[in-house]
């Protein structure tokens, strides 16, 4: 279900609750947390972020409605938290969109893996293919694989820190398929812990949860021009994993980024470096 099936009616929520990193006029920047799904669904239908967005702006957002997604402009999977853009204004939603859709914006995650990859920093191009799987006679479930006839996915990494029971690797999707940070982790041998689908299934049990934060978001603003940058820091939940694990806490305001300068390159999808932006 996508959000133009849900229909005009958003039940407000305010006990879904949620941190407000940035806001204006015209949209508003927020953190997610884990374990909530970003939109309703079946078996969600009143305790998802869009309910907990519309019992604090709802006015706003009514006024965008089916037509403009409620001012969802993109997504984080329900075991994922972190930073995620609303727009409030018709204005700020087509800029957002549009500024997605030509990849203008910058996304960052945060990954607890099982262990590093070979190279410690690099660029993985490998297409991505949905699979629609029935999980029984009434509800089915989207996942990705990795696949030629998929669509081109690239994905900019480097390893942060590492143990002897794990690793930290910031990841930078550049193109914007489905679960593609955990896919192409899991390929280069770097599964996300707590990813009961991707991952390993030793690493199910090593996390309470996915272990995936999106903890930067940097764009345009979509109305005004001026540079937005948010940034999350990491959850109470993914700290205590990191202390378990003897893995060191990456600083929130570090400025460097992920680059593909001198990276190992993981396969070979058509998606070209100066359209990807990586490094930027």
């Amino acid at each position: 279900m996508n959000v133009s099936e849900l229909g005009s009616h958003i039940e407000p929520n305010e006990r879904v609750t949620f941190r407000v990193l940035y806001q204006d006029e015209h949209l508003v920047v927020v953190e997610k947390p884990a374990r909530v799904v970003t939109m309703p669904g079946i078996g969600h239908e009143h305790d998802t972020l869009l309910n907990g967005l519309y019992a604090r702006f709802g006015d706003r957002l009514r006024q965008l409605g089916v037509a403009r997604d409620h001012g969802l402009v993109h997504r984080l999977d329900r075991e994922t938290s972190g930073v995620l853009a609303v727009a409030l204004s018709h204005e700020a939603y087509d800029g957002l969109r549009a500024r997605f859709e030509q990849r203008e914006t910058r996304k960052f995650y945060w990954a607890v893996t099982m262990k590093a990859p070979r190279e410690p920093e690099g660029v993985i191009r490998r297409s991505i293919e949905e699979v629609l799987q029935r999980k029984d006679r009434y509800t089915s479930t989207r996942t990705a694989r990795l696949s030629n006839r998929g669509k081109p996915a690239l994905t900019a990494y480097r390893v942060l820190s590492e143990s002897d029971l794990g690793a930290v690797i910031e990841a930078r999707p550049v193109t914007g398929r489905l679960h593609q940070v955990r896919v192409h982790l899991a390929s280069v041998g770097a599964g996300v812990l707590g990813d009961d689908t991707y991952g390993p299934r030793r690493t199910n049990d090593a996390s309470p949860r996915l272990a995936l934060h999106a903890h930067r978001l940097a764009f345009d603003h979509p109305v005004t021009g001026e540079p937005i940058d948010v940034r999350s820091a990491w959850p109470k939940d993914l700290r205590s994993l990191l202390k378990r694990l003897d893995l060191p806490r990456p600083d929130l305001d570090e400025r460097d980024t992920v680059s593909d300068e001198g990276a190992d390159e993981v396969g070979g999808d058509s998606v070209g470096e100066e359209e990807a932006g990586v490094g930027e």
